[in-house]
């Protein structure tokens, strides 16, 4: 009986002090560091955070990073953040990679898989099927969405077709050329009549079409680009070899396990590949076809 009262007297003294113990560990224990992501406007704001939210959670607690979004409204911004340290990286298109790749060095370190194995994607132009259009020829005077100048599908391609159709200036040769900031805008806005021709990517299109059957019955693709990667994780060449790794390699192994094989899902993916730049070779060519200089290319130039 003495003995228990003293081992039950000695627990009420040492539990206090654990406790304090674990109150002072947690209070001293380091933060993690805290590493912004820029992603580009293919959607609206909230749906891109839907879409990658979930992703950089999973990122976040594989790292031990503390990972956070940041929704960039114009494809010219991820430059310019990049260039003020607003972002440490982004998972950017094709063309804004091979340009921010150009002027800044960034990495590109891994793109998602689609579930068909797929992990590229390519630009469309588009019309209405009632429209009359169906050349270039079609096109004088009619009204163009599109994208924005930092994106291979919404500006790349559609410059590009103009130059093979022997359009040397398709801005006077076309009534009127508008810029929507999004994909999906671009794609609504021909569907809507607000515009006659459009040009955007194939994913976007596919996505939207798989909710919306207007897209498929109504509009009509004359053009589509070569495939190119899609839209990867890049980051800043000195934000350090062991983050980029734990980084790159929290995406590679995303599908091993249970977990990140259930985010990969809502991801609409099956897996993160390693990417290198000459994978972005496609965008480089349509760069040297229609001459333009990475190095002074302005994106915010309309």
């Amino acid at each position: 009986m003495y003995r228990s009262f003293i081992i039950l007297f000695l627990l009420i003294c040492v539990l206090p002090g654990c406790k304090g113990q674990e109150e002072v560990s947690e209070k001293n224990k380091p933060q993690a560091q805290q590493i912004d992501i820029g992603l580009i406007p293919e959607h609206n704001i909230f749906r891109q955070i839907e879409r990658y939210q979930p992703l950089a959670d999973y990122l976040s607690s594989k790292s031990g990073l503390n990972i956070r979004l940041k929704v960039l409204p114009r494809y010219g911004n991820i430059i310019n953040n990049f260039i003020s340290s607003g972002v440490d990286g982004a998972f950017f298109g094709s063309f804004t990679y091979v340009l921010t790749h150009a002027k800044l060095g960034v990495e590109v370190l891994a793109r998602p898989e689609d579930i068909n194995g797929i992990s590229t994607y390519h630009g469309l132009i588009f019309v209405r099927k009632d429209s009359g259009i169906k050349s270039v020829k079609d096109m004088k005077r009619k009204r163009f969405a599109f994208v924005d100048k930092g994106t291979t599908a919404g500006y790349l391609l559609p410059v590009e077709y103009f130059h093979k159709m022997g359009v040397e200036n398709y801005r006077t040769y076309l009534k009127e050329v508008y810029y929507t900031g999004t994909h999906e805008d671009a794609i609504y806005d021909v569907l809507n009549r607000k515009a006659d021709i459009g040009a955007a990517k194939n994913t976007v299109f596919e996505r939207l079409a798989a909710g919306d059957s207007r897209l498929k019955d109504e509009l009509r693709v004359i053009e589509r680009s070569p495939d190119v990667p899609e839209n990867g994780l890049a980051v800043r060449k000195d934000l350090g070899e062991p983050i980029k790794e734990k980084l790159k390699q929290g995406l590679l192994a995303m599908h091993k396990t249970a977990e990140g094989q259930k985010v990969l899902k809502e991801f609409g993916a099956s897996k993160f590949i390693e990417t290198r730049d000459e994978d972005y070779e496609p965008v480089y060519k349509y760069v040297r076809e229609i001459n333009l200089d990475l190095q002074t290319y302005d994106m915010s130039e309309k």
